[in-house]
């Protein structure tokens, strides 16, 4: 017992002497709990840190990219801004334009120089039977013509002898791909040339004019290249054609071109008949349509008008060319390049006051 005793005391004595011992570089237990919560408590403002750092990072990152953003929107504001701009001022130069070929308000005659006052940008009066040039503004200018080329269509029609009565069906080939214009005359319709010419003159009606070319000995290029034949042969040195309707501008003239057109015209009784008819009516579609002139003026009792033709495209604007008889002279006019609808026929209508009162006044 008394051994066992010794042995219990001296490993007491060992464990004690161990658990004092500390070796160099360790840490006690105590302490090195207490570093570990230390760091641990010291560990977590570095968190707070790095995560205000991310903050701060993403909302610089984000105040640039809201930033860019209204850039990029005041560029592209400023880009449409500038653009909104350059088509204002292209479309207030061509106002300025059209305004400054006017003369005067449109109730008047004269302007404050005593011109006559015309809103067509192209006028042109001349006397048949002397040749006199009563007035002229823009006449030697080359523009497009519109339907005044139907005209000419007519003229190479009427020379080259085909049949009248010979029937003559719309077909799809006929159809307007210039401007998409709608046309009265169906495709599957049946009218014989005669009925086609008139239409197209009378009326204006574009399939009629493109049915006729189409038909002519050749086709449309034979129909074309008679047609710029006729206007050397006529001495219309400014007068070019691609197509027999004038819906493509390409089909261009001048105003002194034009008067020699009428003139060759007017010996023709058909076209002067056709194109001063007030109304005529065809089977369209198993029923009777009326068309009418596209000349309002051909149905006025104060006028007297042995050739009448209107015409109207974009590039062209509102044409007029009519031979007239205005207190006993035969008369030329052509108006050009009118803006609005009632332009031309107001233009003419000043034309002949003017007219009337000049001869009064002799």
């Amino acid at each position: 017992m008394a051994r066992i005793r010794k042995r219990i005391v001296s490993v007491s004595l060992l464990c004690a002497l161990t658990a004092s011992l500390v070796l160099p570089g360790a840490i006690p237990a105590v302490q090195a709990a207490s570093t570990t919560t230390k760091s641990a408590s010291k560990a977590k403002p570095a968190k707070k840190v790095t995560a205000s750092k991310a903050k701060s990072s993403k909302s610089v990152k984000s105040a640039k990219s809201s930033k860019a953003t209204k850039t990029a929107a005041a560029t592209r504001h400023a880009v449409a801004k500038k653009r909104s701009a350059k088509r204002a001022s292209s479309k207030e130069v061509a106002a300025a334009s059209i305004r400054h070929a006017s003369y005067g308000p449109s109730s008047s005659l004269e302007d404050a120089d005593g011109n006559l006052a015309l809103r067509s940008s192209v006028a042109f009066v001349q006397d048949l039977s002397s040749s006199d040039v009563l007035f002229a503004k823009n006449e030697g200018a080359v523009a497009p013509i519109a339907s005044i080329t139907k005209l000419m269509t007519a003229l190479v029609v009427v020379d080259a002898g085909q049949p009248l009565d010979e029937m003559i069906e719309i077909t799809s080939d006929d159809i307007d791909t210039h401007k998409f214009t709608h046309s009265r005359l169906a495709v599957g319709t049946r009218l014989s040339r005669a009925d086609l010419l008139h239409l197209a003159l009378m009326s204006s009606e574009n399939r009629a004019a493109h049915a006729l070319g189409r038909n002519y000995p050749g086709g449309l290029t034979a129909f074309v290249q008679a047609m710029n034949a006729k206007a050397a042969l006529l001495g219309m040195h400014d007068t070019h054609y691609v197509e027999p309707t004038g819906l493509s501008s390409e089909n261009v003239s001048s105003a002194r071109d034009l008067v020699k057109l009428m003139r060759e015209g007017a010996q023709r009784p058909l076209i002067r008949h056709y194109t001063t008819d007030t109304e005529y009516a065809v089977e369209v579609g198993g029923r009777q349509q009326t068309f009418r002139n596209t000349n309002r003026l051909v149905a006025r009792p104060d006028w007297n008008i042995t050739v009448s033709k209107t015409g109207f495209i974009n590039e062209a604007g509102r044409c007029l060319v009519m031979l007239a008889n205005i207190g006993g002279r035969d008369l030329a006019i052509v108006l050009l390049d009118s803006v609005g609808s009632l332009t031309r026929t107001a233009d003419a209508q000043r034309i002949r006051q003017w007219v009337q009162r000049e001869i009064g006044a002799l």
